[in-house]
């Protein structure tokens, strides 16, 4: 998976928020095998804890994408992306703008006009946006090279409330990366977004707010394993009817056979 100028290997990218402890956020990283985590500029910068949370973050070897969690306008968005920029020495930043307070969703207004702004200031912008296919081509316009469409609200683990909207996302975009971010509540959610043909999925939640957040890491790893290969072994549609498995051609039939 290519994002930007930089290769990743593994399609499961991880947050960091919430854990119960350091140690165990280290572990999930570990368990996860992912490459990509994301982290917000209030998270890294908190008094006491900011040094260590960078230390465990560099330990982990992961690339760091930074997000504007908490935005709520352009100005805010992009100011904090600067910041996010100097602070973690990175182009990426995982663009979020939120226009309604009770579902997170997005203001996709706001988001692309932030996200002309970053990509024409030099970022490598990951914008969290709706299936949308109007607002996903403007992105792209604005300079957006990848698109992250919800999967529900945010920290809600409702999984895929709109598959048929992300499947038509994935046919309108065939060679933009997609990355299903925010919904994603267990591992079989994960699957099914790979299924559908997404790139990559992006979580926190689910993982860090599991009674063992070591083994669903684990877990969400698998599922995205097992969802990439099963899309690309191309499935069998469903069907309206059943269809043998064992084909009927040579079996004997008993009722001839008793008349015998």
């Amino acid at each position: 998976m290519r994002l930007y100028e930089t290769e990743i290997d593994s399609r499961l990218l991880l947050g960091t928020a919430q854990y119960p402890s350091p140690a165990i956020l280290q572990d999930a990283i570990t368990a996860s095998g992912c490459q990509v985590v994301t982290v917000s500029l209030r998270r890294e910068s908190a008094e006491g804890s900011g040094a260590g949370f960078w230390d465990l973050l560099r330990a982990s070897g992961c690339q760091i994408l930074p997000n504007t969690a908490g935005c709520h306008t352009v100005h805010e968005a992009v100011t904090t992306a600067q910041m996010a920029r100097d602070l973690f020495n990175t182009p990426w930043i995982k663009l979020e703008v939120i226009g309604h307070g009770d579902t997170l969703q997005p203001d996709v207004f706001a988001l692309v006009e932030a996200a002309q702004i970053l990509t024409q200031d030099g970022f490598q912008v990951f914008p969290y946006t709706t299936e949308d296919l109007v607002v996903g081509e403007k992105l792209i316009e604005a300079g957006c090279q990848l698109l992250m469409p919800w999967g529900a609200p945010i920290g809600s683990g409702q999984g895929l409330r709109n598959r048929d909207g992300l499947r038509a996302m994935r046919a309108h975009f065939p060679d933009t990366p997609l990355i299903v971010d925010a919904g994603i509540g267990r591992p079989s959610d994960a699957a099914q977004a790979m299924e559908l043909g997404m790139d990559a999925v992006l979580l926190n939640t689910a993982v860090a707010k599991a009674g063992d957040p070591v083994t669903m890491a684990r877990a969400m790893a698998q599922a995205v394993i097992a969802g990439q290969q099963g899309h690309a072994a191309d499935p069998m549609e469903p069907r309206d009817m059943a269809v043998p498995s064992t084909p009927t051609l040579g079996l004997a039939h008993l009722s001839e056979l008793e008349h015998r």
